[in-house]
């Protein structure tokens, strides 16, 4: 075995400090397990815009205590050489394992460091710390969660003072700060001296989450809800109860936070399968709308009953969420931007542009939608909602679906659903249909392949349309910075194509425009979109060798 490998391995040892990650490594060194050890050892987890997730473990290839303890004291001197020594640092976590000893190594390193630091009461729902920084003027806040990630995997997300993620040059300079950091023994690391929150904040948040509603508006809607075995359950209910809804029915199995995730593959609503439990209940219960929450509460999907769907519901898609959500606010009589990611729907602009509002697309990512001038409601179809950019400046699973559900109650006042909604949107700005073409690989390669594929070798017709503009993101446009990304304009369709920021995905975003004229086209133009769908999906994937 390479010396210099075991030498790295038993340095990093000899100062981790806990005892689970430090028996995984020493039974891998024993055992001589080589690759095991090259895999930990290849590198160290990258702090970028989405700060750090990793698979949990030994080594600075894996989330653990001492790549938190080098990514707070990082964060700690990048604040301090920001002239924000003395600012108080407000810290979050999710449910997930080892959360709350990452969340526990910042407050130590903070109040180390001479920041003040203060941590949420227990895990809570990531737009409950996105509010809290703002509410309590903190010059930044930290979330321990990897979202919608595999149970083996955790992450560490940063928020400056204004309450939105770090962008650029922000996460350069602090991950510049990290490397920085020397030997764990010299970061300081009391034992106390950080404030634990109480519910104040929550119950703040709380109030806060009223705004979202029309005054009077009608609260009838019947609900069932899972929280996917994260902590959305008992925030979403204190939500919905305030606000005068019915209680809505839990998914009993996913409600508790589990960070095993029993009963899901990925605790994702948007992976198949994971709403199954979910369909199985609203069969018993027969409510008039699902809604479920990621993990961490920051995204809110929903689900409509649909006697042709299979099981008798249908997921909507997130561009139909925030089609839907945006209608409501144009009729509630919204002013201001509404902004989404360049690979959400172009429905939007039309909607926006018919109630005479402002429009903005962004890079992916609420850090980037949250900073929009103006900003009303931005949203991106990965299911994440800003309802109400003045409270959380981050996509808020529990507003959102607050909001759905007082948009479920109107329409039910008038006998009408969430889609027959989307009829009328489909009759005024044209079908927008989207899809995904999303692929998970073990090797990143063949990510970087396909994109070298696409670059080199651009396709000319996608299901027998036109490509009419090509754009290599990388190279930015008048109004994006760059980033690594692919755009085709087709002759009524657009296609994206990006490296997930925070995944081993390739992800392909698809969307077209059929025109309807009479309610009675709706079905046939239905058919038409999921047909060019279907044949960009085939096409796209031939010419990327995915």
């Amino acid at each position: 075995m390479q010396q210099d490998l075991i030498t790295r391995a038993r340095t990093w040892l000899a100062e981790d400090p806990d005892p689970e990650t430090r028996a995984e490594l020493e039974g891998l060194i024993e055992a001589g397990d080589e690759p095991a050890l090259a895999d930990r050892f290849a590198g160290t987890l990258q702090f970028g815009t989405a700060g750090l997730r990793g698979e949990i473990g030994a080594g600075p290839m894996r989330m653990n205590r001492s790549v938190v303890i080098r990514a707070a004291a990082g964060l700690a001197a990048y604040l301090k050489a920001q002239g924000q020594a003395g600012g108080l640092v407000v810290i979050g976590y999710d449910a997930r394992y080892k959360s709350a000893d990452f969340a526990r190594d910042t407050a130590s390193v903070m109040t180390g460091a001479g920041l003040r630091a203060a941590v949420l009461p227990r895990p809570l729902p990531t737009p409950v710390l996105a509010y809290a920084i703002r509410h309590l003027g903190a010059v930044a806040g930290v979330e321990v969660t990897a979202s919608h990630n595999p149970p083996r995997d955790n992450g560490y997300k940063v928020y400056l003072g204004d309450g939105s993620q770090i962008v650029p040059p922000a996460d350069a300079e602090i991950a510049a700060a990290i490397e920085a950091v020397g030997p764990l023994d010299g970061v300081p690391r009391p034992e106390s001296g950080w404030e634990i929150l109480g519910d104040e904040v929550l119950d703040a948040y709380l109030a806060r989450t009223d705004a979202v509603l029309g005054q009077g508006s009608p609260r009838s809607a019947r609900t069932v809800y899972t929280a996917m075995h994260g902590v959305g359950t008992s925030v979403l209910t204190a939500a919905f109860a305030r606000a005068g809804f019915p209680e809505p029915v839990l998914v009993a199995e996913q409600a508790d936070p589990d960070p095993a995730f029993p009963t899901v593959a990925f605790p994702n609503p948007e992976e198949p399968g994971a709403m199954d439990l979910a369909f199985a209940t609203a069969r018993r219960a027969r409510p008039d709308v699902v809604i479920a929450n990621d993990p961490d509460a920051d995204r809110c999907a929903v689900a409509v009953p649909e006697p042709s769907a299979e099981g008798g519901w249908r997921m909507l898609r997130g561009d139909e969420v925030g089609a839907l959500l945006a209608a409501h606010l144009v009729d509630r009589g919204a002013t201001g931007v509404f902004a989404e990611s360049i690979v959400s729907s172009s429905l939007l602009g039309r909607i926006a542009e018919k109630a005479g509002l402002g429009h903005e697309e962004t890079l992916t990512g609420f850090k980037w939608i949250a900073r929009v001038d103006g900003l009303r409601y931005g949203y991106e179809e990965a299911l994440g909602y800003c309802v109400d950019p003045d409270g959380v400046r981050d996509k808020d699973g529990i507003t959102a679906a607050l909001l759905i559900a007082e948009l479920v109650s109107v329409l039910k006042e008038k006998d009408r659903t969430l889609l027959d909604l989307l009829d009328d949107l489909a009759l005024e700005h044209g079908l927008h249909a989207t899809d995904q073409l999303s692929v998970r690989v073990e090797d990143l390669s063949v990510i970087a392949d396909a994109m070298r594929r696409l670059r080199e070798t651009p396709p000319t017709t996608l299901a027998g349309l036109a490509v009419t503009s090509a754009e290599d993101l990388s190279r930015g446009t008048d109004r994006l910075p760059p980033t690594d990304g692919l755009r085709y304009h087709l002759t009524g369709a657009r296609v994206i194509v990006r490296p997930s920021g925070t995944e081993p995905k390739l992800k392909c975003y698809l969307e077209v425009i059929v025109p309807v004229a009479a309610a009675d086209e709706l079905p046939a133009a239905r058919t038409r979109g999921d047909e060019l769908l279907a044949g960009i999906k085939r096409d796209l994937a031939a010419a990327a060798g995915i």
